[in-house]
């Protein structure tokens, strides 16, 4: 077997060679390499100690010396390269008490989480795989190098990353290493929001986001995602849905694009009906449910530690959704859905909703894909003649309303909204004229 290299990667593992010490490409860059993916990072192992790797090059970067990790610098590209190493006892299910070096390759491959994870490679020797790995990769399957219990022990996020790469790959968990995941999945509470969410992220941007269901069942998502957790034990009793609401949001995930606001927004978008959920003779309800959702959205990815970029766009899109499903689409109220969502965001609106349909029963179907094409299309009329849809737009402003004498303060806020709601409305009023000389009636709300 040949793994083509970056020829700085290779050049890393000749001078290390030519010093006297073993090195090897490792991890994921030889998994990825095998199975024809381009891999992002090119990770070395060698039996150097880092002042000996040091030594060895002119540009380095301590990143992270204490576990043994030098990064070599060649042109702008950062290349990692750490010695063997034995972990120490783990008492917090995070990090090691301490690392001993070693200069044993296996005793370093040992210590790594899954089989296809632990295997390595030089020109030389070709690929070191003691773990079966490259057998694992053909019976796609994800399995812990050596005893699956003290492998979660050491790292619980290792729990969610053989969920993770289950996804990506497209691959299914050892039995023996699902047991220990479901079994230690509440150690996962020791993790930080931060490893979590990138993990979630993977997760979810995966070519199977569906693993989330794996996820609940192993109780992992009880640990980080508690909500999700109801979600799958909502039953909706209604003519429009034939899933669960939790099921209907996985199925929803699955439709759309791999973009990260997308399927967090299709994870969530629903999250809100348990505590909403009513029923009757007719059946059950959820009557305010993309509000409340949109709340608790928001307080899931800020405890997730979300950037306040993504938070916003998902909750956005969870608030609204289920805007104008029950109504006939017209210029007026595609123009205040655009208004509400924002121009940047219809696109994915629009594919939010699709989503959303496509999950639910068929019940009606035709019709709601008939008003979705007509949303869609009066929407882009709209945005392409450049109606008025933000006070931006507007063709008065607040130093117009100084100038008229107005004092400086709220009431200019509340007039400016007034005539905004107006052009929404009617977008030839949008005209300086037609808009001061009925200034009276925009001091006032208008309906």
């Amino acid at each position: 077997m040949k793994i083509k290299m970056p020829i700085e990667a290779a050049e890393i593992l000749e001078t290390l060679h030519e010093a006297g010490y073993e090195a090897y490409i490792v991890g994921g860059c030889v998994r990825d390499s095998i199975l024809g993916r381009v891999p992002g990072d090119w990770d070395i192992t060698t039996s150097a100690l880092p002042q000996e790797v040091k030594k060895l090059f002119k540009r380095t970067i301590d990143t992270g010396i204490k576990h043994g990790t030098v990064t070599i610098m060649k042109g702008k590209e950062g290349f990692e390269v750490t010695t063997y190493r034995l972990d120490g006892v783990y008492e917090d299910h995070r990090h090691p008490k301490e690392v001993t070096f070693t200069r044993s390759l296996i005793e370093d491959l040992k210590r790594r989480d899954f089989t296809i994870n632990a295997m390595a490679y030089n020109d030389t020797e070709g690929l070191v795989d003691e773990f079966d790995g490259l057998k694992d990769l053909d019976d796609k399957v994800i399995r812990c190098v050596g005893d699956p219990v003290r492998r979660f022990e050491e790292d619980a996020l290792r729990i969610l990353r053989a969920v993770r790469f289950s996804g990506q790959l497209g691959y299914t968990i050892d039995p023996e290493t699902a047991k220990a995941a479901k079994e230690l999945a509440p150690t996962l509470s020791n993790i930080s929001a931060e490893r979590i969410q990138t993990e979630f992220i993977k997760m979810m941007t995966s070519m199977h986001p569906e693993v989330i269901r794996d996820a609940y069942e192993l109780g992992i998502t009880k640990v980080f995602l508690p909500e999700f957790d109801q979600c799958m034990e909502c039953e909706q009793n209604a003519i429009h849905h034939c899933y669960t609401v939790g099921e209907h949001m996985i199925r929803s995930a699955m439709e759309v694009p791999a973009d990260k606001v997308l399927r967090i927004t299709m994870i969530l978008h629903d999250i809100g009906k348990p505590s909403c959920k009513t029923s009757d003779e007719r059946g059950d309800h959820f009557k305010g449910h993309a509000k409340e959702g949109a709340g608790m959205a928001r307080t899931i990815l800020r405890r997730l530690k979300f950037d306040n970029a993504t938070t916003d766009r998902v909750c956005n899109l969870v608030l609204y959704h289920d805007i104008l499903m029950k109504d006939e689409p017209s210029e007026k109220n595609v123009r205040k859905t655009l208004y509400l969502v924002g121009p940047s965001n219809f696109e994915d609106l629009l594919m939010v909703k699709k989503a959303d349909m496509l999950a639910q029963s068929t019940y009606r179907r035709e019709d709601k894909e008939r008003r979705l094409d007509l949303l869609a299309s009066i929407g882009h009329e709209i945005l392409e003649r450049g109606d008025c849809l933000s006070l931006k737009e507007l063709k008065v402003g607040g130093k117009d309303l100084i100038d008229l004498g107005i004092t400086p303060g709220k009431d200019i806020g509340i007039i400016l909204n007034n005539m905004l709601k107006d052009v929404i409305g009617t977008p030839n009023h949008n005209d300086k004229e037609y808009l001061i000389k009925h200034l009276a009636n925009y001091k006032n709300p208008v309906e």
